[in-house]
């Protein structure tokens, strides 16, 4: 939280001053003394509630006068916004290494779900396309408002073939379009568990995409133990975070590894945060005036209900 007129926070210093002349007065013997035979009974009695009866008043007083002057400070809160036209690419490998299983239930099942839970989450306003690609680009949707598409189409993707990754952002980059310093801001998500074998060099597609301005977040998903079935034979198909963390600095995105389904989860729920929304700071004085005057409105009414004066 930050202000944009910190100086009135000075006036903070008041509430220990008050506390202080408060609690002088208190200590001051009164200037007539009325005898009492039975105050040791009267102070038992009402010993407890009395203190309470005396502190409350003062306390609601003080947090009153605090809340007040943090208003006049104007505070400033940093929330996330939505952009208005912003879009996300979601590039998806299907080849046949996402079968493995070594991410519950497998590679690709989990990318579907965690897919679908990101589409849920992110603003209404953000646009999403799609990408789904093995030995090239097969799948290619724009950018749209219509989630349901989108979710039924990764719902239907299925594993197999190679890995053209760079072909699979270069068709990202044409959905987009044509892209100036005017466009709305526009990001792609990858995920793989590979490299590259054939098509285009995704370092150079990522090169182009970082003048366009299009950040690419890439998430490794698997584990080095992960295997699939070929041809009556066990392969081993151990993710390669390495090649996808290049696309990402190349790019200016960030690179993220998943070796599991909340992995995954957890990854999305990062990306949603960051793409379609921006930091923006909001005031929120007016918060803080209205809890300075509900709690002044306490003071007052407890002081005059107990003590039959103001605090």
């Amino acid at each position: 939280m930050s202000f944009q007129a910190p100086l009135f926070l000075l006036g903070l210093i008041a509430i220990p001053l008050a506390l202080a002349a408060l609690w002088r007065a208190r200590r001051r013997p009164a200037r007539y003394v009325v005898r009492f035979p039975a105050a040791a009974t009267v102070a038992a009695v009402v010993g407890r509630s009395g203190r309470v009866r005396r502190i409350v008043p003062p306390a609601l007083l003080c947090l009153s006068l605090a809340g007040l002057v943090t208003a006049l400070a104007r505070p400033e809160a940093t929330v996330a916004v939505p952009v208005e036209k912003a879009s996300v690419m979601l590039v998806t490998d299907t080849s046949g290494s996402m079968e493995a299983t070594d991410v519950s239930p497998s590679r690709l099942a989990a990318a579907q779900a965690a897919a679908t839970r990101f589409l849920k989450r992110v603003p209404k306003s953000l646009q999403t396309g799609l990408v789904a690609y093995a030995d090239a680009p097969y799948t290619v949707l724009r950018p749209t408002q219509d989630r349901a598409q989108v979710e039924t189409t990764v719902q239907s993707l299925a594993a197999s073939g190679g890995t053209a990754t760079g072909d699979a952002l270069a068709s990202a980059l044409q959905a987009l379009g044509t892209r100036d310093k005017k466009s709305p801001p526009a990001a792609i998500v990858l995920l793989s568990d590979g490299a590259s074998q054939t098509g285009r060099d995704p370092a150079e597609v990522a090169r182009e995409a970082r003048t366009a301005g299009v950040p690419i977040y890439t998430v490794a998903l698997g584990t080095d133990a992960g295997t699939v079935s070929q041809g009556g034979q066990v392969l081993n198909v151990p993710p390669d975070p390495e090649a996808l963390a290049q696309i990402a600095q190349l790019s200016g995105g960030r690179a993220f590894r998943a070796e599991d389904s909340d992995a995954l989860d957890a990854v999305y729920e990062t990306l949603g945060s960051r793409i379609g929304t921006r930091k923006e700071k909001r005031e929120i004085s007016a918060g803080f005036a209205a809890a300075g005057l509900l709690l002044l409105g306490g003071a007052a009414f407890t002081s005059l209900r107990w003590r039959g004066r103001l605090p």
